[in-house]
């Protein structure tokens, strides 16, 4: 079977059900959803909607690209960079990109300027400031803060999180 038409198999199941209860906790609940086309990251999304139903009414974009970029070394930064611009209107101040690694953390590391290392199930969570996304992007490589990498498996504390600008 091909990679990008394995489905999530039940230990994915289940860390995408806490991984979405954690965003929530956390506060973290995106205005818009950019994911990849892959059949486990689209069931990763379900999942999450079936655990958290604030996620259900979110706009969700549904991208091929997501799964391709991610494989090619230094190219995952500037393409979630072009496609969050395109997709996020200045009403929105939270973005979640759903996708595959080893693209995801390298971006994570690049925006901001830490070595992130995500594994399975991963969230980074970052922020940073600005008027329009153009401008959020504008602070370059390392003007993002993480926040956390959030992990299905992990004990928060409410208010632990302030994020204004996220992806």
């Amino acid at each position: 079977m091909p990679d990008h038409d394995r489905p999530l198999n039940e230990q994915g199941r289940t860390s995408s059900a806490n991984l979405g209860s954690k965003l929530q906790l956390a506060g973290w609940l995106p205005d818009l959803i950019l994911c990849s086309d892959s059949l486990r990251t689209r069931e990763t999304l379900e999942v999450m909607k079936e655990h958290v139903p604030e996620f259900r009414d979110i706009e969700v974009h549904f991208l091929g690209s997501f799964y391709s970029v991610a494989a090619m070394d230094g190219q995952t930064a500037d393409h979630l960079k072009e496609t969050i611009c395109k997709y996020a209107t200045d009403e929105i101040t939270t973005v979640m990109c759903m996708g595959h690694n080893r693209g995801w953390e390298e971006a994570a590391s690049i925006f901001s300027g830490l070595s992130v290392e995500l594994k399975t199930a991963n969230a980074a969570l970052l922020h940073t400031v600005g008027n329009s996304w153009e401008e959020a992007f504008e602070s370059g490589a390392g003007g993002w803060t993480l926040s956390t990498v959030l992990k299905p498996d992990d004990v928060l504390k409410p208010d632990e999180f302030d994020i204004t600008s996220a992806l």
